[in-house]
């Protein structure tokens, strides 16, 4: 699980301020560039807040993992108990006494935001809301989700029951990246269960700005917010939004933002996996220079127009004396580009180089010598001025 890293920081014209934040009405907010993990915008991101059915992420979670280790099956039943029954809020509509397929209590959480539906899956995973509660919180902490606790599968208010954007946005790149077989259940528009059809609230879907995910949430504490992704070609953003007065307003803020998003910002790979980029000097190797590769592909994002400007420069020190392990950090790429903060690359040797033999160790010591008696022959510095004409 990765966290993302601010890798943007805009300027005000040619003067070093940073610019201000992008506006919104939203108390708490984030957009990632998914693609590169650029923060984009970010206000109160790591405020842990009430996240409303936004936590349901968490609950879907967990029964993506159980699926994928095959420990369940879609074809799985679970059995409603009087207390899923009895549960308010938004409902599937279950009835006790049903048995209801994994499959099904997927799309009464993910399309529906069944409160009964997460509880029947609670139960049926771990014997008891309270412990599926608890084995979330344990799961999101191991997934790096550094300002989440949970109390319930449903995201009740409840005391101590919270979350902040930033988790809630790398949970959902998360759950788009490791369960690809999973997640195109959550851009189903309607559900419907017990003769009663419901849409899916997810209001980016169906706006023609490639949105195929995720979840809603609303109480009186935590306000109206929403966790929403669009892919545009090879490009995904991923956006929280929390504390908004009104679903209209949510709606008007999640389409503004991921367009803006996509508009004023572009994202390109600069390097595929294995590239090399340069070589660096050794001291006393088999082989008298070693290759610096990347070791994951480099994605940039920056302002719209600036990754034309894009330069690289390789930083280490050196020479690197051998042995030389392949794979082994030995330096680092530095990219700039105008009003962008720099972006810093490790470098692995691309190839293992063997300590040197007698030969290699005569040249070193002959080069060593050399060096030393063209140092001795330089002037030494002065403190006086130098003269311009």
């Amino acid at each position: 699980m990765r966290r993302f890293a601010t890798l943007l920081t805009l300027m005000l014209g040619t003067t070093a301020a940073q610019a201000e934040p992008f506006a919104t009405e939203a108390r708490n907010a984030i957009l990632i560039d998914a693609t590169s993990g650029a923060v984009l915008m970010e206000k109160n991101a790591d405020m842990a807040i009430p996240p409303a059915s936004m936590s349901k992420l968490m609950t879907v979670t967990m029964v993506f993992e159980a699926l994928a280790s095959g420990r369940l099956s879609l074809d799985d039943e679970f059995v409603v108990s009087e207390k899923a029954w009895k549960k308010g809020g938004s409902k599937m509509f279950v009835k006790v006494g049903d048995r209801i397929s994994v499959g099904d209590l997927l799309r009464g959480i993910i399309v529906q935001s069944g409160n009964d539906a997460c509880i029947v899956i609670a139960e049926g995973l771990a014997g008891s809301e309270a412990e599926f509660a608890r084995r979330m919180t344990v799961r999101a902490k191991e997934l790096g989700l550094e300002n989440s606790t949970f109390r319930n599968a449903t995201g009740w208010p409840d005391e101590g029951h919270e979350m902040s954007v930033s988790d809630l946005a790398i949970l959902a790149d998360h759950i788009i990246s490791k369960y690809p077989q999973f997640y195109p259940i959550y851009s189903e528009q309607s559900f419907e269960w017990e003769g009663i059809d419901q849409r899916n609230r997810n209001p980016l879907l169906g706006l023609g700005l490639g949105a195929d995910g995720l979840k809603t949430g609303h109480t009186e504490a935590a306000g109206y917010g929403l966790v929403g992704s669009a892919k545009n070609d090879d490009r995904r953003l991923i956006l929280v939004i929390a504390g908004l007065s009104s679903s209209n307003e949510r709606s008007i803020e999640a389409e503004r933002i991921i367009r803006w998003g996509f508009r004023e910002f572009e994202t390109k790979e600069l390097l595929e996996t294995g590239a090399e980029v340069g070589t660096a000097a050794v001291w006393i190797g088999a082989q008298p220079r070693v290759p610096l590769v990347v070791q994951d592909p480099v994605v940039m994002t920056t302002p719209y127009g600036a990754l034309r400007k894009v330069t690289g420069e390789i930083v280490y020190s050196g020479p690197i004396e051998a042995p030389i392990k392949k794979g082994q950090k030995i330096a680092t790429l530095r990219l700039s580009a105008p009003n962008v903060t720099a972006v810093e690359i490790p470098l692995v040797a691309g190839e293992a180089v063997a300590r040197g033999g007698l030969q290699e160790k005569l040249k070193a010591g002959a080069l060593y010598l050399a060096e030393s008696a063209l140092a001795a022959l330089k002037p030494a510095p002065t403190t006086e001025g130098v003269a311009t004409e």
